[in-house]
């Protein structure tokens, strides 16, 4: 007796009532297809439990039905910001929705990111999501000149790349935290700085400094205390702030990671929050509601902006156009720590 054969392809679009190359878009998660077509196809998968040869599916539609989401950070700092798994979940969601495989990749080293380039060069990834890129980093071009379809997580540090980015509101966010310092009667606002060579720090400095102009106040270098986006860093950072400024009563810390550095060192300076010193982070992170005090900050919507990247990839590897950059809004969200 003989087992029946495995179903197929044709034998999905058969009964689907499609053609097989129908057929093969639905179960590949690219390209355009009415979602009766694609309602019809999955159903007829499902009532003949076709599954797909991923090998024979590569052959035929030259994709591998996967992307990559690459941090360029060494693996200590991804799992110690929460912002790197927000964007890796919204990605992931929007993603699995396509039955599209994420790869998580981190780059620490030269080493590491040379078997990467060699790895996407090779056919495995269809895609690239790049996260946290320093300065002018020859990555992304690298792999746009190997016909990889790339996006950024942040505006690229060179304003004449053509790579489309997500990000938010960097600079009117930092104008809406700095803003509220004053508005509370902070008299010596300071800021620690996120790195200088992203984008995302020399904006929320920016940001920072035009609203002091803007309320008449001076800003001078010694106001600003460069960090790394780590709680030591922001810690090292308000330290060296107090001692230039003792009389200092409002800290803007451009990230979450680095405002609760600074809640470190101002409590061991015996200096009380917010009696004596306000605080204001960014992102909204789940430590700043977990911090003592809770800290007020400036939210991004960090998830929808990884959705977001994976969206434009998608319209990116299915051939379509992406129109500009994506800038989400910053809300505050006020706590304790002002």
């Amino acid at each position: 007796m003989t087992s029946p054969s495995a179903p197929t392809l044709e034998s999905v679009a058969a009964r689907a009532g499609v053609s097989r190359a129908t057929a093969g878009r639905v179960l590949a998660g690219y390209g355009r297809v009415s979602d009766s077509a694609r309602e019809a196809v999955l159903r007829a998968a499902s009532e003949l439990s076709y599954v797909p040869n991923q090998a024979a599916r590569s052959l035929v539609t030259r994709r591998s039905g996967s992307m990559a989401l690459v941090v360029v950070e060494p693996v200590e700092r991804f799992f110690a910001d929460s912002y790197f798994p927000l964007v890796l979940s919204g990605a992931q969601a929007v993603l699995a929705e396509r039955e599209v495989q994420l790869v998580l990749v981190v780059l620490s080293t030269a080493r590491e990111r040379e078997r990467f380039e060699r790895y996407a060069r090779s056919g495995h990834v269809d895609g690239a999501i790049l996260v946290s890129v320093h300065g002018p980093d020859p990555l992304p071009q690298h792999l746009v000149d190997a016909g990889i379809p790339v996006v950024m997580s942040g505006r690229p540090f060179e304003d004449s790349s053509s790579v489309p980015y997500v990000s938010a509101d960097n600079v009117g966010g930092a104008r809406t935290a700095t803003r509220h310092l004053l508005e509370r009667g902070c008299r010596r606002v300071v800021t620690v700085t996120g790195p200088m060579d992203m984008r995302v720090g020399q904006d929320r400095l920016e940001g920072f400094r035009t609203e002091l102009r803007a309320h008449h106040r001076r800003y001078g270098a010694q106001l600003a205390a460069s960090g790394d986006f780590t709680v030591a860093g922001g810690r090292a950072a308000t330290q060296e702030l107090l001692a230039r400024h003792p009389d200092l009563d409002g800290i803007f810390a451009a990230n979450d990671l680095m405002a609760a550095g600074a809640l470190q060192a101002l409590a061991a300076a015996g200096l009380a929050v917010p009696e004596r010193v306000r605080v204001v982070g960014f992102d909204d992170a789940p430590l700043a509601a977990a911090a003592t005090p809770p800290l007020t900050t400036v939210r991004q919507p960090v998830v929808e902006m990884g959705r977001e990247l994976a969206r434009m990839l998608l319209r990116l590897v299915d051939g379509e156009g992406v129109e500009g950059p994506v800038v989400a809004g910053t809300t505050l969200v006020e706590r304790a720590t002002t």
